[in-house]
């Protein structure tokens, strides 16, 4: 194994890609041997938006974090416990550190695993406050409960054929179904989608699987709108006015949907300028018909130092909740337990159902230029940056 490198979280607007030590069988809190874990090879690892809400300085991350959730990698290594997986594979991590023992797990509640993470239920990549694992924004990585946590593709030429689309398994596509099912879209539903970046993209694309008539994809950003619409969503450029209801009913000839997701999360902005944290959501209330249900994969967070106001630093939102209740709807949240669904979907990737890659509009670009990618991305970019620390993308 040649020396690692990897994209840290130097401060408030900085990343740099720094030398970082080797992955090692080994738990972060106490050190203990896994022997159920792997070393891998990275494939492919992408920029998520949860990754720019830490290096925004939107919360508790401390300097020094190698970031990166989103993994896709070759077995180069494995412990003695490891039975399934053999070295040369190429697998799909789920952003989800979990265990698959515990009650959650065996729920298929993987983003709430409760072994993880001695602070509280969930565990994650290269993230603050998710049990310190580790992230995978490097040449090599360590992915514990290897057996369990690993999706492993059946053939490697073929993996490495469709990679730019298989790369979105490990969070974004999962990510954005999961928003879709949990906002009950089926056939012949009409959708709305808050936020056009790669998750929004991901949960419309999964809507139209799903069998929804009509998609419908929200966002101040241009570029992203046109982007959308070119992939045959219709896009609600919000630049037009703050009455969504009557956007949407120019689209539809009604002023409700089906059902809603948000796909924007905390950081979401309203037509005067500033932030907004829970305008969406009240969005999501007033625009959803009675007894339907609002999907809501956006990040929400307990601790935001950067917020708008006191109440918004501890995660309190200024919710009309009233109104929801009222309407009988049902909200459904969390970090999404990905290996619920990504089997299923990288089956309609390797069949040709869902070209992912294309409508997220993904970019590769080299580990070395991670800088460079997440400022583009934070500038509203209508991409989702691939990172190639090994050259394998490029060479596929």
């Amino acid at each position: 194994m040649s020396s690692n490198r990897g994209v840290v979280y130097v401060g408030p607007g900085k990343v740099e890609v720094r030398d970082i030590p080797d992955p090692v069988m080994s738990a972060p809190d106490d050190g203990r041997k896994l022997d159920h874990a792997v070393i891998l090879k990275v494939v492919s690892t992408n920029i998520c938006g949860s990754d720019q809400h830490m290096v925004r300085g939107r919360t508790t991350a401390p300097a020094g974090l190698v970031l990166g959730h989103e993994i896709t990698g070759e077995v180069i290594e494995k412990g003695s416990d490891v039975e399934m997986l053999e070295i040369g594979d190429i697998v799909s991590v789920p952003f989800n550190v979990a265990c698959g023992r515990c009650r959650c797990c065996r729920e298929q509640d993987t983003g709430v695993c409760l072994t993880v993470n001695p602070a509280r239920a969930g565990g994650a990549y290269g993230y603050v406050d998710m049990g310190g694992w580790v992230g995978g924004q490097a040449r090599y990585v360590m992915v514990p409960y290897a057996d369990f946590n690993l999706l492993k593709f059946p053939d490697r030429d073929q993996a490495l054929e469709r990679i730019r689309d298989l790369t979105m398994l490990s969070d974004i596509l999962p990510t954005g179904f999961h928003g879709a099912v949990s906002a009950g879209v089926g056939v012949g539903s009409v959708v709305y989608v808050a936020g056009a970046g790669p998750v929004g993209l991901a949960a419309a694309a999964s809507a139209q699987i799903l069998g929804a008539a009509v998609v419908m994809v929200g966002d101040f950003n241009r570029e992203r709108l046109d982007h959308a619409e070119k992939m045959g969503f219709a896009p609600v450029d919000l630049n037009a006015g703050d009455r969504l209801g009557e956007m949407i009913a120019e689209i539809t000839g009604s002023p409700e949907v089906d059902a809603a997701i948000d796909a924007v999360g905390f950081e979401a902005r309203g037509h005067a300028g500033g932030e907004q944290p829970a305008i969406v959501l009240n969005q999501m209330m007033e625009i959803t018909r009675p007894a339907g249900d609002i999907g809501i994969p956006g990040l929400y967070v307990t601790e935001d130092p950067g917020a708008v106001d006191d109440a918004a630093k501890v995660g309190s939102l200024s919710l009309r909740f009233g109104l929801g209740w009222a309407k009988a709807q049902s909200f459904h949240t969390g970090q999404t337990p990905v290996l619920r669904y990504n089997r299923q979907l990288m089956q309609a990737i390797l069949h040709g159902r869902l070209p992912i890659a294309d409508i997220v509009n993904a970019q590769v670009i080299s580990l070395e230029d991670a800088a460079q990618g997440y400022e583009a991305f934070d500038h509203g970019a209508a991409k989702k940056f691939v990172l190639d620390p090994h050259g394998m993308l490029k060479a596929g």
